[in-house]
């Protein structure tokens, strides 16, 4: 599985429209190129960093072989050294999505992987 950081109100858009065009925080698909995704062990990291001073956010989990556009492991800075991360080449359709958990916070204030979720081997 991979997994998608959303704000609510743009998944309810989707849900309205049939397709998720987000590629991250205030940035549509359509000015980047892709959708940004991200591994388990991933998540919390991209959501601190990106989304600390927002109050809610989703977790979208995403079955990869479910999604209608190419999926491309990438560096996010072009540099072969870097950790890659899942990258969707277009609209990435709702049948794809299994669960959509909203994240939470911990004790300290930071995002963490929702409790309960199954942790990938």
């Amino acid at each position: 599985m991979i997994y998608h950081l959303a704000l609510p109100e743009d998944w309810d858009a989707a849900q309205r429209s049939g397709t998720y065009e987000m590629s991250t925080r205030g940035a549509p698909l359509a000015s980047v190129g892709f959708i940004h995704a991200s591994y388990q062990h991933q998540v919390e990291g991209v959501a601190n960093e990106f989304y600390a001073d927002v109050d809610e956010l989703v977790l979208l989990t995403i079955d990869p072989d479910a999604v209608g556009s190419s999926v491309v492991d990438e560096s996010p800075t072009d540099d072969p050294a870097d950790e890659l991360f899942p990258h969707i080449y277009g609209p990435l359709n709702r049948n794809a999505v299994v669960s959509v958990r909203p994240m939470q916070r911990d004790a300290d204030d930071k995002w963490q992987f929702p409790e309960g979720m199954k942790a990938e081997v």
